[in-house]
Formats: structure tokens, C-alpha cells, sequence
């Protein structure tokens, strides 16, 4: 999905919903940055839009059968909206006032921070999750530092997921670790 796309989607939702302001989390939050970023191709694989109207988030899932999983919509456009709950994702404090705002016609979205989708990308843990999260740091728009200083105010489910988030981002750290200690050896002659 691309921004032109996503705002298409949003367009609907507004039709449908007469709401103006949608915020949008997961995956294609990275797309907040797209008029001054060039996203990489694998932050934007994704075919749904998780989001939620922002002054009253339970009037998303009205729209939902005209614009969800396997509407008319979907079935044209190839993508989705996937209407989520604003608690849905692990998220750390202060993450609404780092939200980034893009209007276009009067119709205003509000993506997560790529730093704070990334730790909520930690905390869910999957694969696809893990591609995301690398693509961003090899882009420079994911930084690890800036993850682990609001790690320990995320609202994360329970010890568990935040454990197993903490074992990620070290695998993370690892993985930079590894790829800059094997840029720095002297090449053999």
C-alpha cells in the first residue's frame, strides 16, 4: 500500500463515517512519513489498515462491512481497513503527542511514531514483525537506542510479553552488533 492508497481507504471511511481524523497503527503507520522518507518496500507489505477513528473509536467498526476483510472494497482495491481498539497495540507513554499528522482535503491521519510501532512490533513478535522492524533500522528510520530509552514505560500485556519483547530487541542489538563488528575487520590482504 501507498499513501495515495491509504488515503483512498480513508476517504471511504469518512464517507462512511463522517469522521475526518483516523489514527493509524501497525505496519503501514510507516507510511506517516512517506512525503519526506523513502519507505522502504517491505515496511509497506501490508494489506490491511489498522486504524481507528480518533474522536470516537468505536464508530470504525461500522464501517467495517463496506470496507473490511473481504468487502466490495477489498475485493476491488486489494487492501482493507482493519478496524483496531486504540489499546490494541503495546505502546509506550507519550505515544499520542509523537504522532505524526498528514492531511490531505481536510481528512487527517494520525500515524504512529516508527520507533513506537516498532516496540509494538516487539511485543507482538512475529516474523513478519521482525522484517519490518530490521528494514527500518537498515533505512535509519527505526533506531534501536531511541526503542530501548521507552522500553520501560511501554504498557505491555503482562511480564511475559515483555520479556520476550526485552529477548528481541537484544537479538536486534545482536544483529547490528554482528553486521557492524563484520564492517570494521580489516579486509585480508
Amino acid at each position: 500500500m501507498n499513501l495515495n492508497a491509504l488515503f483512498a481507504l480513508l476517504d471511504e471511511a469518512r464517507r462512511l463515517s463522517g469522521h475526518l481524523d483516523f489514527v493509524v497503527i501497525g505496519s503501514l503507520s510507516i507510511l506517516g512519513l512517506a512525503e519526506h522518507f523513502n519507505v522502504p518496500a517491505g515496511m509497506t507489505l501490508s494489506n490491511d489498515l489498522d486504524c481507528y477513528t480518533r474522536d470516537d473509536p468505536r464508530r470504525i467498526f461500522d464501517v467495517l462491512a463496506a470496507l473490511g476483510e473481504n468487502s466490495a472494497y477489498h475485493q476491488k482495491s486489494g487492501y482493507y481497513l482493519d478496524g483496531v481498539r486504540p489499546g490494541l497495540a503495546s505502546l509506550p507513554s507519550g505515544w499520542e503527542q509523537r504522532l505524526i499528522k498528514v492531511e490531505r482535503s481536510g481528512l487527517r491521519a494520525w500515524f504512529l511514531d516508527p520507533n513506537d510501532a516498532a516496540l509494538s512490533k516487539y511485543a507482538r513478535g512475529e516474523r513478519r514483525d521482525q522484517r519490518w522492524i530490521r528494514a527500518g533500522i537498515e533505512a535509519g528510520v527505526v533506531s534501536l537506542a531511541m526503542v530501548k530509552s521507552r522500553f520501560g514505560s511501554t504498557n505491555f500485556l503482562d511480564d511475559d510479553e515483555r520479556d520476550q519483547a526485552r529477548q528481541r530487541v537484544d537479538a536486534d542489538q545482536a544483529w547490528i552488533d554482528g553486521a557492524t563488528g563484520s564492517s570494521q575487520e580489516p579486509e585480508s590482504s
